[in-house]
Order: structure tokens, then sequence, then C-alpha cells
């Protein structure tokens, strides 16, 4: 039980690191009209979900979660880096290393910064979020791929809720339209987690371009509600 408490608590938007302040490229595609109804918002999430977390965040986040239950400095910093190295605009980058910054003060806040690594390194969200969860769970978590799992549809699950919160801001979207669109992508994260547990190093990697384009013509927006 205390494990799901566990993930309640890192998956809240309660939470205080910031995501409500970040889009992640969402406000400008709606901008755009890419983005402009129901149907349109549903494939640009499951889109993003499949290809950009289930490819990226996901896989490397259950990489990051194994090397901090077992205390491997190396391993957690070079999945860290990897995971910086795959944002494709300004935004993206700086909404990773934003809150996971975040994330790094809430560790130090509550007394759980691990000793054995180096406090002074950037640490992106997946990273720090793999982290955070590492050692709420303590170090009988290391080699237990079905609490990494959980770990990682936690993730998922904080991301497309603040999607969804974020879509709701910036188009006409009501709740129970928006709650539809939640409950049918929540089918999609189980499969994608198993997916990048098994998924090699060396196809770990996203590239949407239209992520990609939409988060580089934000910071031009004429009105900006988010940072991304």
């Amino acid at each position: 039980m205390l494990h799901c408490l566990h993930l309640l608590y890192i998956a809240s938007p309660a939470l205080p690191i910031g995501g409500f302040a970040w889009s992640h490229g969402l406000a400008q595609a709606i901008e755009a009209k890419w983005v402009r109804d129901e149907a349109t918002l549903r494939d640009w999430l499951a889109t993003v979900l499949q290809y950009g977390l289930g490819r990226a965040d996901l896989p490397l986040l259950l990489r990051a979660y194994q090397a901090a239950s077992e205390r491997n400095a190396e391993d957690f910093s070079r999945w860290n880096s990897l995971i910086f190295a795959g944002r494709e605009s300004a935004e993206l980058w700086l909404e990773e290393r934003e809150i996971g910054q975040a994330i790094k003060r809430l560790l130090l806040a509550q007394r759980l910064m691990p000793a054995w690594l180096d406090a002074k390194e950037e640490w992106g969200h997946v990273a720090a979020f793999a982290l955070l969860a590492a050692q709420l769970e303590g170090a009988d978590a290391a080699g237990n791929g079905g609490m990494a799992a959980s770990v990682a549809a936690a993730y998922a699950w904080s991301w497309l809720e603040n999607q969804i919160a974020a879509a709701t801001k910036c188009m006409p979207l009501g709740q129970n339209a928006a709650q539809a669109i939640a409950l049918r992508l929540l089918e999609d994260i189980p499969p994608l987690v198993a997916t990048a547990g098994v998924l090699p190093d060396d196809e770990i990697g996203a590239s949407l371009h239209g992520l990609a384009i939409a988060s580089s013509r934000h910071e031009e927006l004429h009105s900006r509600m988010f940072r991304s």
C-alpha cells in the first residue's frame, strides 16, 4: 500500500515542481490549429505518448531508476545526459532542466538527497523523477521490475494529466471531453511501459518533427500562457 501512496505522491499535480507552467509544445500546436478539436488533440497526445515518451522518456526513466536503485552514479549520470541530448528545442531542454532542478530542491528539502550522487550535477525531469521514486522506495527496490514499471506508468500519467490540463486552458474543451481523452489514452500506457522495458539501448530515441517545430515557434508566440 505504501508503494501505491508513493506513486500517487510523485505523480500528483500538487507536487511543487512547476509542471503546470509548461505545455510541452501543445500551446503552439493549438495556436497553429494543428490541434483544434477533441479528435486532433487525442491524435496529438497519442502520437507524442507512443513515439516520444514510449521511445525515449520511458526507457531512459527505467534505466535511471535501476541505476538509482543500485546506487550506480556513473550509469545514472549517463542516462541523464542522454535525456538532455534528446530534447529538440531550447524550450524543451529548459523544461527538462527546470523541472529536474525543482525535484532536486524537493529532495534536498525533504532530506532525501543520496550521498552517492554529486548534488552539483544538473538532472533532468526524467532522471530526477526516477531518483525521487527510488529514494522513496528505498534500497530494496533494486532489480524490482514490477516496481520500476509502476514508476514509469506514474510518470506517463503525470505527463498526460498535465497535457490535458494545458489543453483545457488553450482551447474549447469541456471537462467531460477532457476526461474521456485521458481515460482512452490511459489504456496505451501499460503496453508502452512494457515495450520500453525491453527496448535495446541502441534503439532509444525519438524524433517528433511536429513537436520540435511547435516548441521552437512557441518562444515567438504573441501571447504566452505557458513556458514551453
